[in-house]
């Protein structure tokens, strides 16, 4: 065990032992103490400001619902309902703002204060300790100077007896100042006896003292436990209730009472679904929407290095334009032309069997329109009878009254007027039905109605008409 060297006095007159260390380490064990509160008051400050900064964050919390639900009015306004649950997350958010609020006060005003009195307690007490023991220390040193001045008078005499020959004054006879010396030990004793006995008495109220500072240290922290415990059990409850608002709405309730509320804006499941046939819209049987003729054709590359035919969906319409598609379906992708023809500016030749040549210009806005120019295309229909059909539908899209170019391997156009007379004097009566469109040059006069007027018709009502006008010329030029 470790030596008690504050208690215990050697058997020297002047002992060299500190008597103010049992004292030190007893002031600076009560310093420990106050530090181990200070600590604690500190922590519970922190929590209480910590409850006040909480209570600040949940009204922000609480600003993000505060607001009613956009398009609320697809929710049933209900308790049972969404609604009914954002109105239960408002009610306990608030009660989460108001129970961070009341733990703030309550730290504030309850658990504080019981360790603040310990702090000042322990601080009153450090106080008594150091004050008491520098006092009777004090009195210890100033004992100890005396003993120790007579001490050292009494062996300056002793050694001076045999050569004064025993002449000393009377306050210088050894042993007087032995006298001296045994007085002033004497009380320098007393002192350090009850000093001693002091530092036992404190150390015997040290044992008690600490079991008071635990004490309420416990106090303080059973009282910590039900105000921050209870604050914490409290937000347990909070959200568990939030939890039930948002558990108790049946899968199906919202969607049911929208259906009640709303159901005539929903749609029928037992209404049929709609049909494109059944469809109708504005102009949808136009004259101008109807084609002249239709179908499938082959033509011939205008690529000079590409060999054989590719069969495409060809429309003659009352715009007079002859369009190319890829085919005739209007649902899988939107249909635009591939090639537009604008046939009163084109020339036609006379079928060959099934085989019939158109002279134009591509008018479409596709990149090999623009480079294309003006060119002749080399068409093949199924039979010579569909060949003479499609030569009649343009030949009344072009609006001609003259002979058609005979087409050629190099497909010349027959435009000038010579040639255009010499062919014209060809033309039989209007008998002969529709051999003069075999025979004539397409081109020059418009009609009004395409499908109501054929070149036949035309040829008949003027067999004087030149053999080839100024508006021919410019058409087959």
């Amino acid at each position: 065990m470790p030596l008690r060297q504050g208690t215990t006095f050697s058997d020297e007159a002047v002992p060299e032992i500190d008597p103010t260390t049992t004292a030190g380490v007893l002031t600076e064990r009560l310093q420990a103490w106050k530090h181990a509160v200070v600590y604690l008051e500190d922590y519970v400050g922190a929590v209480e400001k910590a409850h006040k900064v909480h209570s600040k964050e949940y009204e922000k919390v609480l600003k993000t619902i505060s607001h009613p639900l956009r398009e609320g009015h697809h929710f049933d306004q209900g308790l049972g309902g969404v609604a009914g649950f954002f109105e239960n997350m408002r009610v306990n958010t608030q009660a989460l703002v108001n129970t961070n609020t009341e733990t703030e006060k309550t730290l504030k005003g309850t658990v504080l204060p019981i360790l603040e009195r310990l702090h000042k307690e322990i601080k009153a007490k450090h106080k008594e300790v150091s004050h008491g023991v520098a006092k009777s220390a004090k009195e210890i040193e100033k004992a100890r100077n005396a003993t120790q001045k007579h001490i050292e008078l009494l062996g300056q005499h002793s050694a001076s007896f045999e050569s004064a020959g025993g002449k000393f004054t009377p306050t210088d006879d050894p042993y007087v100042l032995k006298r001296g010396v045994v007085h002033r030990l004497n009380k320098q004793i007393i002192a350090e006896n009850n000093h001693s006995n002091d530092l036992v008495h404190v150390q015997d109220g040290f044992q008690v003292f600490e079991a008071h500072v635990i004490q309420v240290v416990q106090e303080a922290m059973e009282a910590f436990n039900q105000v921050a415990g209870g604050q914490a059990e409290k937000t347990r409850g909070l959200y568990a209730d939030m939890l039930g608002a948002a558990q108790r709405i049946p899968g199906d309730f919202e969607w049911k009472a929208f259906n009640a509320r709303d159901g005539h804006r929903l749609v029928n499941p037992n209404d049929p679904p709609r049909s494109l046939e059944a469809v109708t819209f504005p102009n949808q049987t136009h004259a101008s929407t109807k084609p002249l003729i239709e179908g499938s054709l082959e033509r011939k590359s205008r690529n000079k290095l590409s060999w054989g035919t590719q069969s495409a969906y060809y429309v003659v319409t009352p715009a007079k334009f002859l369009h190319e598609f890829k085919d005739d379906d209007d649902l899988q992708h939107d249909p635009k032309p591939e090639l537009s023809i604008y046939l009163p500016d084109a020339v036609i030749g006379t079928p060959s069997g099934e085989k019939f040549n158109v002279k134009g210009k591509d008018r479409g806005k596709s990149f090999s329109s623009k480079i294309a120019g003006t060119s002749e295309l080399a068409f093949k229909a199924h039979t010579p009878a569909d060949a003479q059909r499609w030569f009649e539908a343009i030949s009344v899209a072009i609006g001609a009254t003259g002979g058609a170019y005979e087409s050629t391997p190099a497909s010349p156009v027959v435009g000038a007027p010579e040639s255009q007379s010499s062919t014209s004097s060809k033309i039989p009566d209007a008998a002969a039905g529709h051999k003069e469109q075999e025979a004539g040059i397409t081109g020059g006069e418009t009609v009004s109605s395409p499908t109501a007027m054929s070149p036949t018709d035309k040829v008949a009502s003027d067999p004087t008409t030149p053999a080839a006008t100024a508006e021919e010329k410019k058409t087959l030029g």
